[in-house]
This record gives C-alpha cells, structure tokens and sequence, in this order.
C-alpha cells in the first residue's frame, strides 16, 4: 500500500493512495526536506536540503550536497530505487537540485527536479 503524503483521506472515508512512482517522489521529497536529527527514532533520516537556506551558495556547497543527498537516497530508498544520478547547481541565490533514478520494480527511470532558495515569481 502506498499512503499519500501528506497524510490524507479519499472521497469515500478511506486512507488517500498513490501509485508506485508518486510514492516514491514524495519519499525523496521527504528526504530532501528533513534535516537530520528531525526523527525522533531516525536520527539520521534525511539530508537536510532546508538548512541551506541561510548558507552561502557556492559550488563547494552544491559539490558537498549532491554527495549528502546521493548518500541518503541510498541509504534510505535502495530497496525501492537505483539513484543513477544526483545534480546540484548553485545559481546565483538559487539551489538546483536534479535526481535521476531508476525504480527496481518496474525498471522506470524516472527525473525529479527540486528549486531551493532565490526569490519566488
């Protein structure tokens, strides 16, 4: 059973679910968004992509990250997907966060695209 996030319900009472793929796009935007440290009996869940919005944007910034996510996505979803590729981008006050993986199951590689920090239009 895959439960949509946020947690939720149907028209008809029962508990709101996803299919494969969406499930697994709200799991990696789960990580990307928790900080580690945020779960209670996960310390290490997630890899803290929000804490950036106070830090300077840099190349070495967006370098260091794409290794923190790639390493949490592994961690936490490799029975569920094979992480292919992990692109971060600083441009100018924006993080540009790119995930590229293939879902084992179905064998679907599937593109997510993340936009953290700059100013919203």
């Amino acid at each position: 059973m895959n439960v949509n996030y946020p947690y939720g319900f149907d028209s008809s009472g029962h508990t709101a679910q996803t299919d494969l793929p969406g499930h697994i796009f709200q799991m990696v935007e789960q990580i990307l968004l928790t900080s580690p440290g945020e779960r209670v009996n996960r310390p290490t869940f997630g890899c803290g992509v929000n804490q950036l919005v106070f830090a300077p944007n840099s190349d070495a910034l967006a370098a260091t990250q794409q290794q923190v996510i790639q390493a949490s996505l592994q961690q936490w979803l490799s029975d569920l997907i094979r992480v292919n590729a992990v692109n971060v981008t600083a441009q100018d006050s924006t993080l540009l966060i790119t995930v590229t993986y293939t879902i084992i199951q179905s064998q679907q590689q599937l593109t997510q695209k993340f936009v953290y920090g700059g100013a919203t239009t």
